[in-house]
This record gives C-alpha cells, structure tokens and sequence, in this order.
C-alpha cells in the first residue's frame, strides 16, 4: 500500500459504515471542488459522490467516457482535496480497464466508486466488477463498490419482469465477488423496489432520485442503502443560473438570500 491511499484507510472504512448503518445514506452528487465544498458544509451532509455527466459537461464533454480518463482523475483529485468527507467517484464503465481505473482513483482519494455493467454478457461484467475488488484489496483499504446494472435504463422496451429478474441476478453476481452495493438507476416504483430488496439484499440495494422518485424515508422503509442525484444536482444549479440570469437582463436583481460559499 502506498503511502497516499494508507492515509485513506479511515475515510474509506467510514464510507464502509456509512453504507452498512440502518440509517439510509444520502450522497449529493457534486462536480468541482466549489460543488464539493459548498454540499460538505451542509450539516447532515456525511459523504460526496461525484457524477460524471456533470463532471463531463463541466469540462466541455458529453457523457459516456468521452471525458479523457487522466481528465476524470484530476477532476476527482480536486474534488477529494475539496472536502473532509469520504467520496465515491463515479467511473462509468471504468475506461476499459475498472482495476487499474479505481488503482488510479484511490491514488487521487477516492475511497469509493460507481462502476457500470452497461449490459455486457453477465461473465464480462462481473470481471469488470472482480477487477475492482482486487485492485481495493490490494491496496488494504475498505473501498465501496457501488456496482451499477443498467437494467432498467437500457430494458424499457423488454419485458418488465425479465428486466427485474436481470437485475437480481446480476445484482447478486456482483455481491458475490465482493461489491458493497448494487447500485439500479432508473424511474422506480415501490413494488420494483420491493422486489430488488427481496431478490438483491435488504440494505444492498443503491437508487437514484429523480423527479418522481420515492422519498427517503419511504425508501429507508423498504430497505434501500443509498440514494444518489446523478446530473440532477447540476441541473438545479444551472436552472438558478439561467432563472437568475434572465432576471438580470431583464432588469432584475440578484435573489435575496444568496450566499457566499466560497
């Protein structure tokens, strides 16, 4: 282990813990080191996730690893430096090489990764997830795996139940070699989410919110681990950016209550 990420060891159990508690874990998605330091002076606030649609767009870049890697991980260094918070980076697909990508995420402070299936045969994928684990365990340190299936995305056209049964079994594929999670995003319904808690594992799963998505507290309730944003964080800022900006020239002002957090 190097020096670098044995300093990590204790951000990277406590990201551990965080996703292990009872308690529902809540990562506001971030993309720079202002985003990450503004969202980790929020009280409440116990860990940073970044998301790469944003990260990507912010630099010039579409989504789907069209950022260039050693880009990715500089931005991710930044953000890491940003914040006292553990933080989990998503890596997409994990450049072609998931291993070797997470080595040089933990190198950067990451303590904590998405990694996506984007559908690949199930054996594939789970190498691509395989590759993850041994890279944390090699370096001793409690990485999280947020294992990503992207069932429901790319299965809107299939049959709902196939698409379900997809997911529990690749979920659990993933488990078995060691992921923390299992991360199925996509627009989901309490009866879908019931049953991927059944099929994957009470406190396993990962979501993310969407407009139109369960509350917390409803899916704390049905046994869901983790709650992410995606670009929707983004979106929200550029939103008052743009709100704000017609206002200006239009002849308004700036909002009362704004706030330096810088």
């Amino acid at each position: 282990m190097t020096e670098n990420v044995r300093s990590l060891a204790p951000k990277a159990s406590e990201l551990l813990r965080l996703h292990q508690a009872p308690e529902i874990l809540q990562v506001i998605n971030v993309w720079d080191a202002i985003s990450a330091k503004a969202v980790s002076e929020i009280p409440g606030a116990t860990a940073l996730a970044t998301a790469s649609h944003s990260i990507a767009a912010s630099h010039g870049y579409p989504d789907g690893e069209e950022i260039p890697l050693d880009e990715m991980i500089d931005a991710v260094r930044r953000i890491a430096a940003a914040t006292s918070l553990p933080v989990s980076a998503d890596l997409e697909a994990g450049y072609g090489n998931p291993g070797e990508t997470v080595r040089r995420a933990m190198g950067a402070g990451i303590v904590g990764a998405n990694i996506e299936d984007q559908m690949r045969p199930l054996a594939d994928a789970v190498a691509q997830m395989s590759s993850v684990v041994r890279a944390a365990e090699a370096e001793g340190i409690d990485f999280v795996l947020n294992a990503r299936t992207d069932a429901f995305l790319k299965g809107k056209d299939q049959d709902p139940s196939a698409v379900l049964a997809d997911a529990i079994e690749r979920g659990r594929a993933f488990l078995d070699v060691g992921a923390t999670t299992v991360f199925v995003p996509g627009l989901l319904d309490e009866a879908t989410v019931t049953a991927l808690v059944d099929g994957i594992g009470w406190n396993k799963v990962s979501v993310i919110n969407v407009p139109g998505s369960l509350a917390p507290a409803a899916l704390q309730a049905l046994g869901v681990a983790r709650i992410s944003y995606g670009p929707w964080t983004q979106r929200v800022a550029l939103t008052a950016l743009a709100d704000s900006a017609a206002e200006l020239l239009a002849g308004g002002s700036l909002p009362a209550g704004t706030r330096a957090l810088n």
